[in-house]
C-alpha cells in the first residue's frame, strides 16, 4: 500500500508539473525597437526596385508553440522614421503625397490569428496605415528557439515575417505615368519585417 501510494504521489505530481510546463508554453517578448526593423520594396518606372525600412519598431509578441490560438502580436511602427537613403524622397514620402506623416504618423498591425502552414506560420491581423484597416496575412518563418542576450540572462527570439500589399488598398494613389503610358510606381509592394523581441 506505501508502495502504491507513493506511486500515486509520483503520478499526481507529474501531471501537475506536466500542467505547468503547458502553461509555460505561452511567454510574451517585447519587441526590441533598437534592433527590429520593416523593409519595404517597390518597383519604380518598371526598370529598378527601390528599397526603404521603417526604424522603431515595438510592441508585444505572444508566443505558444502547443496552442497557436493562443499567439499574436500587437505592433506600432512610426512612419517618420522611413528611410530610402535618400533625403527629399524621404522628405515626399512623408508628406500629404503620400504618408501624410503629420496627419498618420503611425501604422499598426493587430493579429486575429496564427495558423501553422508547414514550417511556415500564417499570422492574419489588421493593418492600419494612412487611415485605412485592411486585412492582411504575414508568412513567417518559425522563430526556432531562443537564445540568452549580451546581458547572460534575457532570452531573446528572432522573428522574421513576409507580406505583400497594394498600396492603393491604403489610399497610397499617387502615381505618374511614362511616355510609355506605364505608371511610375508599382501598385504592389513587398515587405520584410525582422524582429528582435526580449522576453517579459
Amino acid at each position: 500500500m506505501k508502495r502504491r501510494g507513493m506511486a500515486g504521489w509520483a503520478a499526481a505530481a507529474a501531471l501537475v508539473l506536466g500542467g505547468q510546463i503547458l502553461c509555460a508554453q505561452t511567454t510574451q517578448w517585447k519587441i526590441d525597437p533598437m534592433h527590429s526593423e520593416a523593409d519595404f520594396a517597390i518597383r519604380h518606372m518598371g526598370i529598378s526596385t527601390v528599397h526603404g525600412s521603417f526604424h522603431g519598431l515595438s510592441g508585444v509578441i505572444t508566443f505558444d508553440p502547443t496552442d497557436l490560438a493562443k499567439s499574436g502580436v500587437d505592433a506600432t511602427i512610426p512612419i517618420d522614421t522611413v528611410d530610402t537613403g535618400v533625403a527629399f524622397r524621404d522628405k515626399d514620402l512623408k508628406s500629404p503625397r503620400f504618408f501624410d506623416v503629420a496627419k498618420y504618423p503611425e501604422m499598426t498591425f493587430k493579429s486575429t490569428s496564427v495558423r501553422k502552414d508547414g514550417d511556415h506560420y500564417d499570422v492574419a491581423g489588421n493593418l492600419t496605415m494612412h487611415g485605412v484597416t485592411r486585412q492582411v496575412v504575414l508568412d513567417l518563418d518559425d522563430p526556432g528557439k531562443p537564445e540568452i542576450g549580451m546581458d547572460g540572462k534575457t532570452l531573446h527570439r528572432g522573428f522574421t515575417a513576409t507580406t505583400t500589399i497594394n498600396r492603393k488598398d491604403f489610399g497610397l494613389d499617387f502615381n505618374g505615368m511614362l511616355k510609355s503610358g506605364d505608371a511610375v510606381l508599382s501598385d504592389e509592394v513587398k515587405i520584410e519585417i525582422d524582429i528582435d523581441a526580449a522576453q517579459m
